[in-house]
């Protein structure tokens, strides 16, 4: 499983843009998933067989895109105006190694993500933050007629960083958020599976969830597990619920965020699974952040939702943090869950 998500979160694809991480996730799943089939947001929806058919409708779902960045307009210069494409905080972008996705002629150019010269800085500006209307991208064009033969307004830009595993088992790479999530649900499909469960990945939930939306009303399971990744803020000068969740201490199980109040009994459900089976768990200390759960569990008449999340440190950046161990114990849970749900 680690060499998949490796090989996932070296794809890019930021929101809209998902095709090559749906081709990926297909070919590894086509031989085992009998039916399967990508709606006409792209969003690829899964049916798997299992020994039992269910009273109870079970989708178990992780989203496919990253975010990024957009190029917006092409300046006198030949450097790049740009914007975020999911919530990217403008300080993680600058200076940055970037790649530029030309949409025109199908290349992959380099670049670097600029800003006015230090000395250039007025007081003021020297103490802010920087915002995306002070950046730009550098690919080495001498001016604008030289930049538009290879760029265009809405080519996507993507963050130029490798798959690295750094001391122990925690590993550092872009798009963890949620290929860690897509890399669970691949290595579920290639096992023997008690119960008919839907399995769906889902497009454009950084831009809004949109693709859960369309996902969730063709599906209209009666349950959902939201697999995703979720912000650890387990770093000196974080105490208490302040630290969200930790790095090593298993899988995040929340009870509430910015989108969802998740259902009582699931929520019980995962930690008495959890205890049961020896697996590590840890819920999401504060109400923040959000996932497709918010989309998918006022779909239809409503569905009951349940999100379990892979923490990881420095989300929506170019270097995210994950420990591997969490990765397998998400898996160990959800697989685990896919059972007990049915008992209910």
């Amino acid at each position: 499983m680690k060499e998949l998500l490796r090989e996932l979160c070296m794809i890019n694809g930021v929101s809209g843009d998902e095709d090559s991480v749906r081709e990926l996730i297909t070919e590894r799943i086509k031989d085992v998933c009998e039916e399967y089939r990508t709606d006409s947001l792209g969003n690829l929806i899964c049916f798997m067989k299992g020994r039992k058919r269910p009273e109870k409708k079970l989708m178990i779902c992780a989203h496919m895109d990253e975010v990024g960045l957009i190029v917006t307009y092409i300046r006198p210069d030949g450097t790049l105006s740009f914007n975020e494409v999911g919530g990217v905080d403008p300080a993680a972008v600058m200076g940055r190694q970037v790649i530029v996705k030309s949409h025109m002629t199908g290349r992959l150019l380099r670049g670097v993500v600029g800003a006015k010269a230090v000395h250039n800085l007025s007081k003021d500006e020297r103490e802010k933050a920087p915002e995306y209307k002070e950046l730009f991208i550098d690919i080495g064009a001498e001016d604008k007629e030289d930049a538009e033969k290879h760029v265009s307004a809405g080519d996507c830009v993507y963050f130029d960083s490798e798959f690295t595993e750094l001391g122990g088992s925690r590993i550092k790479s872009k798009a963890i958020d949620d290929r860690a999530g897509c890399a669970v649900m691949v290595e579920l499909m290639h096992r023997e599976l008690e119960y008919d469960t839907y399995f769906v990945f889902n497009v454009q939930e950084e831009v809004g969830l949109r693709g859960s939306r369309c996902s969730a009303f063709a599906v209209q399971p009666d349950y959902a597990i939201v697999l995703e990744s979720t912000t650890a803020a387990d770093i000196y000068g974080s105490d208490g619920d302040k630290r969200v969740c930790a790095l090593g201490e298993g899988p995040v199980v929340s009870f509430m965020d910015r989108t969802t109040v998740y259902d009582r009994e699931l929520y019980s459900l995962a930690f008495d699974t959890a205890k049961q089976f020896g697996i590590p768990c840890q819920t999401k200390s504060m109400i923040a952040g959000g996932n497709d759960a918010g989309a998918i569990h006022i779909t239809g008449e409503g569905i009951r939702t349940l999100a379990v999340s892979v923490p990881c440190r420095y989300l929506h950046s170019p270097s995210s943090v994950a420990d591997y161990t969490d990765i397998e114990n998400t898996l160990a849970l959800t697989e685990k869950l896919c059972e007990k749900v049915h008992e209910l």
